[in-house]
């Protein structure tokens, strides 16, 4: 039997994995949906089959993540949901745009299939920016302030270009010839966006809280935290050297701008994670504070300790039979 403590950080741990990894996953095919061309039919399906097999089991992170705040933490799942109900209703709306257009192109005649592409596009945008506006919330404390407003505007706007970042590098990874070379280029353009945005919430984030600043830049701490914004510009400097290379030599090192894409999106996650912890609700409830019941969680953990380790095993294992590139969806 765990304490209250242990159980907040257990759930809290699994609470942030699942955000990660819906935020990775999810992530890049949100920006492969932004990222279809108009009036281009092969490119498009060979987008739509790079991401066919997993789009629809990636977004079961985000209803992992929901649900344990609502069953260990449902304080903080009550003020959250109270404060985004209207930018977490126009994602749904997004998200199921998204599912019907993806459901309704495959069986559509061609010409009708750009105007599916139109709506899957629509819904990616749409899921990506209110995604990022929710971030903004979060992190200016739900405030309503017009500068609040701006900012969140600007966080949804720096989340759609971090999704197409990772869309496109995962399209440089997954297909070949014009359509890879198109990606290395929006890969090379998001780039300089998510450099710009993540520098802005590097700064701003320790003015707006206090508390950011002091854990950031006190000591000993500081010794370990300041390298990581570093080895993150470091990782962005990284790849943009090598999507030149990758432009001239396509067949070597193509999972690269993936792998860098994953990486700066953990150094940027723990950085927002550790700069909250413990809090849940930024500056009012703690993990502790908005804990349920441990007798509970305790009778409930034995499922959740069975049911995350399912959804990992069966996520690896699809990203394994569908491994390599590309080959066209088929339906039946």
């Amino acid at each position: 039997m765990l304490n209250a403590e242990q159980l907040a950080l257990l759930f809290g741990a699994l609470t942030a994995l699942a955000v990660l990894v819906y935020a990775i996953l999810d992530g890049y095919d949100l920006g492969v949906g932004m990222l279809l061309p108009r009036n281009q039919q092969q490119k498009a399906d060979t987008m739509i089959a790079s991401i066919g097999p997993f789009w629809d089991a990636n977004e079961t992170w985000l209803v992992l993540a929901v649900g344990l705040v609502l069953i260990a933490f449902p304080k903080a799942h009550s003020e959250i949901l109270q404060a985004l109900y209207l930018p977490a209703s126009f994602m749904l709306i997004g998200l199921i745009l998204r599912g019907v257009a993806f459901d309704f192109r495959a069986k559509a005649k061609s010409k009708r299939k750009d105007l599916w592409d139109s709506v899957f596009k629509a819904g990616s945008y749409i899921t990506s920016f209110f995604q990022g506006y929710m971030l903004g919330s979060y992190v200016m404390g739900f405030e309503h302030s017009a500068a609040a407003i701006g900012f969140c505007t600007l966080s949804g706007i720096g989340v759609v270009a971090a999704y197409q970042f990772i869309g496109a590098a995962w399209l440089i990874m997954k297909t070949e010839g014009e359509l890879q070379q198109d990606a290395i280029q929006w890969c090379q353009r998001t780039l300089r966006i998510c450099a710009i945005g993540v520098a802005l919430v590097s700064v701003v984030n320790p003015i707006i809280h206090p508390q950011v600043m002091a854990l950031w830049f006190e000591l000993p701490m500081a010794l370990v935290l300041l390298p990581l914004p570093i080895i993150c510009f470091g990782l962005m400097f990284l790849l943009g050297v090598t999507l030149p290379k990758l432009a001239l030599k396509p067949e070597k090192g193509v999972w690269l701008p993936f792998a860098i894409a994953a990486m700066i999106f953990c150094l940027c996650f723990f950085g927002l994670a550790y700069s909250f912890y413990p809090y849940i609700v930024p500056g009012k409830l703690t993990l502790i504070d908005t804990l349920a019941a441990p007798e509970s969680l305790n009778f409930l953990m034995f499922g959740v300790l069975f049911v995350v380790p399912t959804i990992i095993l069966y996520t690896a294992y699809s990203y394994r039979v569908f491994w390599g590139k590309v080959t066209p969806l088929s339906y039946y």
